[in-house]
C-alpha cells in the first residue's frame, strides 16, 4: 500500500507539551514534524494563500519523500463557487510548480451550500493542467447521493480523486475516483469540531479499507484534523505503525 499519513497543518501552539516539546523552538517546528511525517495538508492557504517566498522556505526544508498537499482558497471554493476561476487555476499552478517534487495534491472543499453542478466543477477541473493532481471533498448531499449517477464518473474523467470525509458519529463513504484516494479525520468527538481522538479500534478499521482504496495501485493520501491536544499528530502516528505492522505481515507471508 502506497500511503502518505500527516496532518491538517503544524503550527498549533497546543501543541506544544504534546506532540512538540516543550524546549523545542517555533522555527524548528516544521523540521521536527518532517521527521515524523512523510506529507502535511496546507490547511492555512484555504484563508490565505501563501507567498512565493513562503512556499520555496518550506520546500527548501522538506527532506527527500516529503510532499506537501494544499487546500484550495475559501475564495476560489466558497466565495465564487469555482465561477470564473482562471486566475485562481494560474495561481495554483504557480505555487505547485514551486513546490516541485514536494508537490501533493490540491484538496477542494466544496462548501455546504454548493448544490451539484457537473458543468461547473468539471469545467474548473479541466482548466488544471495535468501535472496537478487534485482531490474533491463535497458537502452538499447531491454530491453524494449522485456518486453512483456520475459524480465519480466526471472525477474519473478528469484523474480527480474522492475525499472521503469521517466525522464523529456518521458512517463514511468509502470511495475513490481518479488518480488518488484521499481521506480527511475531522473530529472523533461529536460536540467538539476539531476534537477528540480516535480509538485504536477505530482506526484499526481504517488499515482494511486503505488496502481497499489502494487496491489497483492508487496512492492514498491521508490526513488528521482533530488537533486539539496534538490527537491528530498522535492518530497519524499510531495509523502509520498500524500499516506498517500490516505491511511486515503480507511481507512474511509471500
Amino acid at each position: 500500500m502506497d500511503v502518505r499519513i500527516g496532518t491538517s497543518g503544524w503550527t498549533y501552539k497546543h501543541w506544544r507539551g504534546t506532540f512538540y516539546p516543550d524546549e523545542l523552538r517555533v522555527k524548528d517546528q516544521f523540521d521536527y514534524y518532517a521527521e515524523h511525517f512523510d506529507t502535511v495538508e496546507l490547511d492555512g492557504s484555504h484563508y490565505r494563500w501563501p507567498s512565493d517566498g513562503t512556499v520555496e522556505g518550506w520546500r527548501d526544508r522538506m527532506p527527500d519523500g516529503f510532499d506537501m498537499a494544499v487546500k484550495a482558497s475559501r475564495y476560489l471554493t466558497h466565495f465564487r463557487k469555482l465561477g470564473e476561476p482562471q486566475d485562481w487555476v494560474e495561481r495554483i499552478t504557480h505555487t505547485m510548480d514551486l513546490l516541485g517534487d514536494h508537490a501533493g495534491p490540491l484538496v477542494m472543499q466544496l462548501p455546504a451550500n454548493l448544490a451539484r453542478d457537473d458543468d461547473r466543477l468539471g469545467h474548473f477541473l479541466g482548466l488544471l493542467p495535468e501535472r496537478v493532481r487534485v482531490a474533491v471533498e463535497f458537502q452538499h448531499e447531491s454530491w453524494l447521493e449522485g456518486l453512483d449517477d456520475g459524480v465519480l464518473d466526471l472525477l474519473d474523467h478528469h484523474g480527480a480523486g474522492f475525499v472521503v470525509s469521517v466525522i464523529a458519529e456518521q458512517e463514511p463513504i468509502v470511495r475513490a475516483a481518479g488518480r488518488l484516494a484521499y481521506v480527511r479525520f475531522h473530529n472523533a468527538d461529536p460536540n467538539w469540531r476539531y476534537g477528540g481522538s480516535f480509538s485504536d479500534e477505530e482506526l484499526a478499521a481504517w488499515v482494511p479499507r486503505l488496502a481497499e482504496l489502494t487496491d489497483g495501485g492508487r496512492p492514498a493520501y491521508v490526513y488528521f484534523n482533530n488537533d486539539n491536544h496534538g490527537h491528530a499528530a498522535f492518530n497519524g502516528l499510531t495509523l502509520r505503525r498500524m500499516l506498517d505492522d500490516r505491511r511486515l505481515l503480507d511481507d512474511a507471508g509471500e
